[in-house]
């Protein structure tokens, strides 16, 4: 992944981030947007299933396409009948469930929780290696709030496939935090868990500095006394050290080789800048070059907006 550039690029939100392909396909949709014609869409559709089918068993990079892929698809139509037209491709299977689990998300609730769920199993089954159709019913289970041994059942057969499967990591943080089923101590038994089996520049390196975050921005939603100390809870030891390990690493070309790395690049940024920790944010902000990623930042607002400020901030101009 290319993360240093010779020009500086004014900021802009990059849902596919360093994935060229799939951005190319992500412009297909909206040439094709409002044309209405099924000829079209079946054609977008099959430009997905080649885009997919490139990725084969790396299974990061298929985890990160199918998952933008399903947030820009969620109110369309064009998945569910991707996957009614070809019933035993479990690309549109997966693609399909994904979609309409982002859809119950923006919503509250799953339209058919039980019809998704029996997607992503079919899926499983055509594709016994893939983790996707798991990764998918572990998002499932958390809109659900599913009980603990259940989703847990769900997590493992997702480490079985893909031990350091990012999106998974992340679902499962969110899922065990006090804001869902868990609480502060499980977060902290999770993120130990993992930290002590993890590479330290494996796709999901980023769950630890990720449950500070949440945390931190948990204390700034509360408002107060305590929002105006929050920037404090990074000079906490376990915050600190955390901070420390990725600013010392992540920025280095190559570091981080996973799809998604520009997104936790991102994350390291915001925290560093959060933590007044400025001169170290200068380098990260250079490697992400203007690829925002929307969180953490749209927790502040406008994602492309507090990026920005983050980065002049951090002595960079645009």
């Amino acid at each position: 992944m290319a993360f240093l550039s010779s020009r500086r690029r004014r900021a802009r939100l990059v849902l596919e981030l360093d994935d060229a392909a799939l951005g190319r396909l992500l412009k297909s949709f909206q040439a094709t947007a409002g044309a209405g014609a099924i000829a079209t869409t079946d054609l977008v559709m099959a430009q997905t299933s080649r885009l997919l089918d490139r990725s084969g068993a790396d299974w990061d990079r298929r985890t990160h396409r199918l998952s933008v892929l399903a947030r820009c698809l969620s109110e369309s139509h064009g998945p569910r009948g991707w996957a009614t037209r070809e019933p035993r491709n479990a690309s549109a299977l997966v693609l399909s469930a994904w979609a309409q689990v982002e859809r119950g998300r923006s919503r509250g609730q799953l339209e058919d929780a039980a019809g998704t769920a029996d997607t992503c199993l079919r899926a499983a089954e055509l594709a016994p290696a893939d983790p996707a159709p798991w990764v998918v019913l572990l998002g499932l289970s958390r809109l659900e709030r599913r009980g603990q041994r259940e989703v847990f059942g769900v997590w493992n057969e997702v480490l079985a496939r893909d031990p350091w499967n990012r999106e998974a990591h992340l679902s499962m943080l969110r899922y065990l935090g006090p804001e869902e089923v868990g609480s502060r101590v499980q977060v902290l038994e999770f993120v130990d868990a993992v930290r002590a089996r993890t590479p330290a520049n494996a796709p999901c390196a980023a769950t630890e500095l990720t449950a500070h975050v949440l945390q931190y921005q948990s204390v700034l939603a509360r408002g107060g006394v305590e929002a105006l100390m929050a920037r404090h809870r990074w000079s906490q030891a376990s915050a600190a050290q955390a901070l420390d390990r990725a600013a010392h690493t992540w920025a280095r070309p190559g570091f981080l080789p996973h799809a998604a790395a520009l997104a936790d690049l991102n994350l390291l940024a915001y925290a560093l800048v959060a933590a007044e920790r400025r001169d170290e944010a200068r380098p990260v902000f250079e490697a992400i070059n203007g690829t925002v990623a929307a969180w953490p930042w749209s927790a502040g607002g406008d994602a492309v907006s507090e990026f920005e400020k983050a980065r002049v901030r951090s002595g960079i101009g645009v």
